[in-house]
């Protein structure tokens, strides 16, 4: 099989030889043992090419020197795999939505937390970075780590790109779930879809120093300076309060997933949009595990939302990360598989029902070499990737770089490296039959 994709790739290597720098980063499903479709023609599908329009999700988008999707994340879009009865990732999302309806109840006795699981997946390049404060150079909006469909629209990196809608709306306790989409290596653990759960809760002076004595005496803000403890406009018993409040609602979700007795610690980290900001880590069989992460709103985010009088709490986490490690399930890939084996595994009555994932195939992987030239000029791995990911889906487990020479001829003359990448075949989900019996050693080279 991936002999059958490095033949492909070399009919392909004069369009790559001239477009290498403009190759889209980051699957449909296959029948058992079929080979990877070929790439479409480089129609509208060459995503990327300007004049180009991209139809997605019945509204059509031009294309510019921004747009850089490829068709194989494109046909991930909508599917929306957290709405999926009975899917992993549905198991783990109705978890915890229980888990607050059942929690967190407001004054009429109805669910204090709305939930929003349907939401576009494109959003602004405003929605995504500015109105969360992420810095112009901030690296996360590079086309080497986000997908665009132009320059003003692009397919969410986070949830957390509809915080400033909801926000602005009135909502004061809310939930998001939904796909998002970053550009990244290939292995196990990584996929350029996956799906993320975000949450968010506002107080105000009242709610939050309600029950507190003397509480009438306490106030919200301040104007003071900026520390590792708290914002300029924040008193720090407010801070601290929120801060409080975020952790004993986290550790009693992550008690409700994993049960009584779990280890918990916090680490310090930075997030554009929080400050103070965390990231939780579970110690789970014997192991130290970062699950989430969340902080207290920046509190410019809240005022430029309409919600000045307000101080409150954010986080988000990955629904496949705690899959992975609930259900014990070795490979993000297997979560979009259509195997009824694998589907089948997760049919429970009890949605709190333990579930131990079972291996459907015990055939050895087979691994290969390829090498080629790199450009001189614009590219990244994540271009690779994104490559290797239309040409051989997910019968491609793990792309590692083993190797890289430069000419000494070459020198100073920019980057015409040869760098030397291991795939490895492994029979997903849905595979049915041994690994192709081609040589384990074949390489390919491309002069770009």
């Amino acid at each position: 099989m991936v002999c059958w994709a490095l033949r492909r790739a070399a009919q392909v290597r004069v369009h790559l030889a001239r477009k290498a720098s403009g190759v889209c980063r980051g699957p449909e499903h296959q029948a058992s043992g079929a080979r990877p479709a070929a790439p479409e023609p480089a129609t509208r599908g060459a995503l990327g090419a300007l004049g180009g329009t991209v139809e997605l999700l019945g509204k059509s988008y031009p294309q510019d020197g921004y747009s850089n999707l490829s068709r194989k994340v494109l046909s991930r879009v909508g599917r929306n795999l957290h709405n999926r009865p009975h899917h992993p990732l549905w198991l783990i999302k109705e978890r915890v939505k229980q888990h607050f309806y059942a929690q967190y109840v407001g004054r009429s006795g109805t669910p204090l937390f709305s939930v929003y699981d349907d939401l576009s997946p494109v959003v602004t390049t405003w929605q995504n970075f500015d109105s969360l404060l992420v810095p112009a150079d901030h690296p996360s909006r590079k086309k080497g780590d986000s997908y665009y469909l132009n320059a003003t629209h692009m397919l969410r990196a986070h949830t957390s790109a509809h915080q400033w809608d909801l926000l602005r709306t009135g909502l004061d306790a809310f939930l998001v779930v939904g796909d998002v989409y970053r550009r990244d290596q290939i292995d196990a653990q990584h996929h350029p879809v996956f799906h993320q759960l975000e949450a968010v809760r506002l107080f105000s002076r009242h709610q939050l120093f309600a029950g507190v004595k003397d509480g009438e005496n306490l106030q919200l803000f301040e104007q003071s300076s900026r520390s590792a403890h708290k914002q300029e406009t924040h008193t720090l018993e407010a801070t601290k309060l929120v801060e409080f409040d975020l952790k004993q609602t986290l550790t009693r979700l992550m008690t409700h997933l994993f049960g009584d007795g779990l280890d918990i610690r916090w680490v310090d980290c930075y997030f554009p949009f929080t400050h103070p900001s965390f990231e939780m880590e579970i110690n789970f069989h014997g192991e130290w595990l970062e699950i989430l992460g969340c902080g207290v709103m920046e509190q410019r985010l809240v005022n430029s939302a309409g919600a000045e009088d307000q101080i409150g709490w954010a986080f988000g986490l990955g629904l496949e990360r705690l899959a992975m490690v609930l259900y014990d399930i070795p490979d993000i890939r297997l979560f979009w598989s259509e195997d009824e084996r694998f589907l089948k595994q997760f049919c429970v009555q009890d949605i709190n029902q333990k579930v131990k994932f079972q291996p459907l195939s015990k055939y050895p992987a087979v691994i290969n070499d390829i090498s080629f030239w790199l450009p001189r000029e614009n590219y990244t791995e994540n271009d690779f990737y994104d490559l290797v990911r239309t040409i051989g889906g997910d019968l491609v487990e793990k792309v590692d770089l083993i190797d890289k020479f430069e000419h000494p001829k070459c020198e100073g003359q920019g980057p015409a490296l040869i760098p030397s990448l291991r795939f490895r075949e492994w029979p997903p989900a849905v595979s049915h039959q041994p690994p192709c019996m081609y040589s384990r050693s074949c390489s390919l080279w491309i002069l770009l």
